[in-house]
């Protein structure tokens, strides 16, 4: 059996754990694997899907060209509190990004 990927889309840490709270209701149960993922994201997850919704908005309205929907996922799952931080994330990406266009990004992240 080959498995066609259709359509890809990066959701936040607390989309994810929505999806399994949503899974758990309908199906009573999580399987093992589930379980131990839905323990970390209550450990990890702590802001609001409002919270999330205002930022992702305040970024989108930056109009920064080379900054994706995946980029702006990782944030909002990593929140850097600092530029230092704000760096480090970006640079894992394929991108660069001004200064300016850094600090900008961080107030919005705030």
């Amino acid at each position: 059996m080959e498995i066609k990927i259709i359509e890809e889309q990066p959701i936040t840490l607390l989309e994810m754990k929505e999806n399994l709270e949503a899974i758990e209701k309908r199906d009573k149960s999580l399987n093992f694997r589930s379980n131990k993922t839905n323990e970390y994201l209550n450990l990890l997850v702590t802001n609001k899907k409002k919270d999330q919704e205002d930022i992702k908005k305040k970024i989108a309205s930056l109009n920064l060209q080379r900054l994706k929907e995946r980029h702006i996922v990782k944030l909002l799952d990593l929140m850097p509190e600092d530029l230092d931080s704000l760096k480090v994330i970006i640079s894992g990406e394929n991108m660069t990004l001004t200064d300016e266009d850094l600090k900008k990004l961080l107030e919005s992240l705030r």
